[in-house]
């Protein structure tokens, strides 16, 4: 009879092997139950806002619904006001994003690759930008805007967007334009290429993860954008879709399937990019971190 000998080392080589498949499942199962707890408020949400508000008053908000209804979205669009709100946050946003993503693109590559005096403190004081609370600084940008003659008005709304959203979009963007090889640069002065024909004809183009980035994340941030609008806008002609969520108070107290096909109106754009968009947002955050 023969005995068939098995090496160790085909023995301890199938161990690491188990151990890996076992810790993998563990973690997709834990992944899995935080992915769960972290979107449960939006099934909730969702729930909700389909549900008559005497299914959601007899059962109450974590049971399934009895029946589903879509008529809570007409009520919240029309008190909610959100034709006008809608126009209004698009406007902002095709008037101001633009605008900020051009600004903080000019003054990042100023910073990374041109030789200008006193650059590290401009570096710095744009960046203690980042640490300015925005409550601080609300009674002083009324004042500013009333002396302007800019209240109630979405052109008043464009200066403190600009000023919070710049420092943010310029710490992205010059991480990512220091990447770009000098000698790019340098052929292209060679060629005659002044600063300005370099920074259109040749860093904005191969900065277009990074731009597109900071585009979607200040787009997000100026649609959700709340206590400005709040202070600077009165007449509901000119509210934003934050600010007129609040027409559901009083309408709504009582009324949350309302209130909340209200709120899923107001994030249905937001969940869309985030969902199409991710893939962008999280390449062009990790593009500047390494040379490659």
């Amino acid at each position: 009879m023969t005995t068939l000998l098995v090496p160790d080392t085909a023995v301890s080589a199938e161990q690491p092997v188990a151990k890996k498949r076992r810790g993998g499942i563990g973690a997709t199962v834990v992944m899995t139950l935080v992915a769960l707890l972290w979107i449960s408020p939006l099934v909730l949400l969702v729930i909700t806002a389909v549900r008559p508000l005497a299914d959601f008053i007899s059962h109450g908000p974590l049971s399934w619904p009895g029946t589903f209804t879509l008529d809570n979205f007409t009520d919240a669009w029309n008190i909610g006001n959100f034709a006008t709100t809608y126009r209004n946050s698009l406007i902002l946003l095709i008037l101001k994003v633009p605008l900020g993503v051009f600004v903080s693109a000019m003054l990042a590559y100023a910073l990374a690759k041109l030789r200008i005096r006193f650059g590290a403190a401009i570096m710095y004081t744009v960046f203690l930008g980042l640490t300015i609370p925005i409550y601080i600084t609300i009674v002083p940008v009324f004042v500013m805007a009333r002396s302007a003659g800019v209240t109630d008005s979405l052109i008043g709304l464009i200066g403190p967007y600009l000023a919070f959203g710049i420092p943010f979009e310029v710490l992205v963007l010059q991480s990512f334009i220091r990447q770009i090889p000098d000698e790019i640069i340098e052929a292209a002065r060679i060629d005659g290429a002044g600063a300005w024909r370099i920074f259109l004809t040749v860093v904005l183009p191969l900065s277009a993860p990074a731009l597109v980035t900071v585009f979607i994340l200040d787009a997000v941030a100026t649609w959700n954008e709340f206590l400005f609008a709040l202070i600077l806008l009165n007449s509901d002609a000119h509210k934003t879709i934050p600010v007129g969520l609040l027409n559901f108070q009083g309408q709504f107290s009582n009324n949350n399937t309302g209130l909340a096909a209200g709120i899923l109106i107001a994030v249905v754009p937001i969940l869309v990019a985030y969902t199409f968009l991710q893939r962008w947002i999280v390449g062009g955050l990790t593009a500047g971190a390494s040379k490659g």
